[in-house]
């Protein structure tokens, strides 16, 4: 299946705004869209930024299970972990992902440094690595920052 995504934008119930992201995956046996909706909700802060509150990989698929009832939940499992892994590997081969107006997903070079042992405060040489790195798609951006 080939996933194809949209952004859009909208208000709720008292003028709370919210984004969407839209994730549709076109396969010989239908399509699955997965839809994450990402609401800035007035009085909860997580401490995750602007109100924001945390979900989890199991969130994700429960959402997903409550708006796909015709499809079992371990396809719907299956689904989320495979678009997970298959970034996983993309980023472990060293390519960049890039989902239209969400963002992109890329390996950055981390150099080699000196860093401190925190039980002893001695000098410690940490070796250079390779990071993951997320850069915010312009649609995402706009709509963050859109008050």
């Amino acid at each position: 299946m080939s996933p194809a995504a949209r952004c859009r934008d909208r208000r709720g119930a008292a003028g709370h705004r919210s984004a969407a992201f839209f994730l549709t995956f076109r396969g010989t046996a239908g399509s699955l869209t997965l839809w994450l909706r990402f609401a800035k909700l007035r009085g909860i802060n997580s401490g995750c930024g602007r109100g924001a509150t945390n979900m989890t990989k199991s969130d994700l698929i429960k959402r997903l299970a409550e708006a796909n009832p015709h499809l079992f939940l371990r396809d719907i499992e299956r689904i989320v972990s495979t678009v997970f892994n298959e970034i996983g590997e993309a980023l472990a081969e060293g390519n960049r992902v890039e989902l239209r107006g969400f963002g992109a997903f890329s390996v950055r070079p981390r150099g080699e440094r000196t860093g401190r042992n925190p039980r002893t405060g001695d000098e410690v040489q940490v070796p250079s690595k390779l990071v993951p790195y997320f850069k915010t798609g312009k649609e995402l951006r706009e709509r963050l920052n859109d008050d």
